[in-house]
């Protein structure tokens, strides 16, 4: 089958911090004097808000079970601060897409909310970088939910037979796209989810503008 577009995730697939998640987050909330979740309780709570415009619906489930009246709003900012701070490409990743434009339809689907992803985008100066680029706090529903995989096939205009996603989650990434009839690329990286075997193919992170597309190519 002809692939005629690609679509990539964008947290740990096309862009990761230099310090570990949870030292921003312990920083961000020191700054603004708020309790520092754990990574899993924040990725509890996000996991309830992948859709709308900002972080601090997470934040106010967070500093409910603490029982705290720190800002959420104030904490959204001040982790967005910190990310954007902190931010970067993984290696030949600009480059990578402007060469698959070459050949495909390049899109994005990301979680999260709007404005959160958006600055990511803008940090990484990525604006103008894919066809089409949809932040999940745009829509409805999230990955892996068929919806949101629709939204960028719908944006994109082409089949689902026809497009590859490109992402390191098994749930949200992989399965989702091959419950929504995409094909499916892991991303692998030290420290990341293990390979999974309804993986349409399975690229390094460190190696993914070569490695991936030859994989493409083998579709």
């Amino acid at each position: 089958m002809t692939v005629s577009a690609v679509v990539f995730d964008l947290d740990e697939t096309l862009a990761i911090p230099r310090r570990e998640r949870q030292t921003l987050m312990t920083d961000a909330m020191a700054s603004i004097g708020a309790p520092t979740p754990t990574r899993e309780e924040y990725l509890e709570a996000h996991r309830q808000h992948l859709t709308g415009e900002t972080r601090a619906p997470i934040f106010t489930d967070i500093f409910e079970a603490y029982d705290d009246d720190a800002d959420p709003a104030a904490a959204a900012a001040a982790y967005r601060d910190e990310i954007a701070g902190s931010l970067r490409p993984v290696t030949d990743a600009e480059s990578l897409l402007a060469d698959l434009r070459g050949n495909y339809r390049v899109g994005l689907l990301t979680n999260g909310p709007v404005v959160a992803q958006r600055d990511k985008l803008a940090t990484l100066g990525w604006e103008d970088l894919f066809d089409e680029a949809i932040v999940t706090g745009e829509l409805s529903a999230g990955k892996p939910d068929t919806r949101a995989f629709e939204a960028i096939l719908d944006a994109l205009d082409v089949p689902a037979a026809e497009t590859v996603y490109i992402g390191d989650k098994v749930r949200t990434d992989i399965h989702g796209a091959k419950d929504a009839g995409l094909r499916a690329i892991q991303v692998l990286y030290a420290g990341g989810p293990e390979p999974d075997d309804s993986a349409d193919a399975h690229v390094d992170r460190a190696a993914m503008a070569t490695e991936l597309p030859a994989a493409l190519g083998a579709l």
